[in-house]
């Protein structure tokens, strides 16, 4: 019997909580103990891509591009054309506007080009090279193209013109901006997109009597120095091919049994000569046309 009153006891030694009591000490236990750090909510982030509301500018040239008929590239047998015919356009436009001179994109000509206009004619995208007439003969020209058209899958038509003051002071006074009108036609490759052929065709009927003077003169002059420069080019190149020609006759000798092969060769003096007789004559050839045209 003693043990019921020992647990009896035992139970009145250690008395249950009272409901009050545990919940004050909840509180105190949240407040103060262990409260943790209160954290600031922050709105949440939203990312906006100003770029896509923005159009992306496009020039006029690109404008003029985007309206452009370039024809069917390819039927239900075969491909007659490629985008390259489209981008070339676009290229040699900028180019025009821009009035780019060694910095122009010359992978749109072929190595073997054609260019041809009233005054000049050359073959060959190295002389694209050179500098232009339009920024040799006036001050701060201005270039505007006004029509591309596409005549054909490889025939495209170019129509700008520019104007600019003479340099020359005195056309400059007497007869006012040189305004001339430009036709180029070029015929491209169907299939690169390179321009195998340049045709140019000019009008002056916006410039006043003493502007076109002027530009048929300095026109006829620049044209005339290019033609000399093509002399000697030419000229150095028949010469270098002369000359490497000996020099593979000597290191590669005629297997046959030539007599002649062992007497002594003439040196390359021959070839000078002959190359300073051209140059002497072209220059003169020059000399007189220019005279001819201006007295």
């Amino acid at each position: 019997m003693a043990t019921p009153t020992a647990t009896a006891l035992t139970c009145s030694c250690r008395p249950s909580p009272s409901s009050s009591s545990s919940a004050a000490f909840r509180r105190l236990n949240i407040s103060g103990v262990h409260s943790p750090r209160r954290r600031l909510r922050l709105p949440p982030l939203h990312v906006v891509d100003d770029s896509k509301d923005l159009p992306e500018e496009r020039s006029q040239t690109d404008k003029m591009v985007d309206g452009m008929d370039f024809g069917e590239l390819c039927n239900d047998f075969e491909c007659i054309s490629s985008p390259y015919v489209e981008s070339t356009a676009r290229q040699i436009a900028r180019d025009i506007i821009e009035l780019r001179e060694d910095n122009r994109a010359f992978n749109s000509y072929a190595v073997s080009v054609k260019y041809k206009d009233p005054l000049r004619a050359f073959v060959g995208r190295e002389k694209y090279k050179r500098p232009l007439w339009i920024t040799k003969a006036l001050e701060k020209p201005v270039v505007t193209v006004q029509e591309m058209s596409m005549q054909s899958t490889s025939n495209l038509t170019i129509k700008w013109a520019f104007r600019g003051k003479p340099k020359n002071p005195f056309f400059a006074t007497m007869g006012g901006d040189v305004i001339v009108r430009v036709e180029s036609q070029f015929v491209l490759n169907q299939i690169s997109g390179q321009v195998l052929e340049q045709v140019d065709s000019w009008d002056l009927s916006a410039s006043s009597l003493p502007a076109q003077a002027y530009f048929w003169l300095s026109r006829r002059v620049y044209s005339t120095v290019e033609s000399g420069k093509d002399t000697i080019e030419a000229a150095k190149s028949t010469a270098s091919g002369l000359t490497k020609g000996d020099q593979n006759f000597e290191t590669y000798p005629d297997p046959s049994s030539d007599p002649t092969k062992f007497f002594q060769r003439p040196d390359d003096g021959f070839n000078q000569d002959v190359y300073q007789i051209g140059l002497l004559l072209a220059v003169i050839y020059f000399i007189v046309q220019f005279l001819r045209t201006t007295l």
